[in-house]
């Protein structure tokens, strides 16, 4: 782990960028199974973790959440995943987490972040409640589409210059 990345704010501790954190990260997807529901899914997501940088947010020694990017071109990444133990929502560890990888981001180049969620179209609170976040962060809606999940799961992809 490269401790140049490690920022401390009061007792939460974010570090990163570390890699192979899927065996760590794991308990925390299962523990969100509204948002992580996909078995597949949630294997790949873990698959992913071996091999792409992510954030691991700490308190006490204890891991409450993560995020995970990947850099698809030079100048542009998108925040592939993100869980928060429950018991830890709302308490400022998302946004710490998102602030931490877009500053590493930038200092690798990154100009453009994006973020995919389900979309508007399909009624699930929890997620209105996810895009509310994104946009709180500066992100904004870019479509929706129905041919990158399914079309029960439409896609919304949201972006933010960095």
């Amino acid at each position: 782990m490269d401790t140049l990345y490690t920022v401390v704010m009061s007792q939460l501790v974010i570090d990163g960028p570390a890699y192979q954190t899927g065996v760590l990260c794991e308990p925390i997807l299962r523990s969100l199974p509204e948002w992580f529901g996909i078995e597949d899914a949630l294997a790949q997501y873990v698959a992913d973790m071996e091999r792409l940088p992510t954030f691991l947010a700490y308190d006490e020694g204890e891991l409450l959440g993560f995020l995970t990017v990947k850099q698809h071109f030079d100048t542009t990444a998108e925040l592939l995943v993100m869980g928060i133990l429950p018991q830890a929502h709302r308490r400022g560890i998302g946004r710490a987490l998102v602030v931490r990888a877009q500053a590493w981001l930038a200092s690798q180049g990154v100009e453009y972040l994006q973020v995919k969620t389900l979309g508007p179209s399909h009624p699930d609170e929890g997620y209105a409640k996810t895009r509310a976040f994104y946009q709180a962060l500066g992100f904004h809606p870019l479509e929706e589409f129905r041919q990158i999940w399914d079309e029960h799961n439409p896609c919304l992809i949201m972006i933010k210059k960095v």
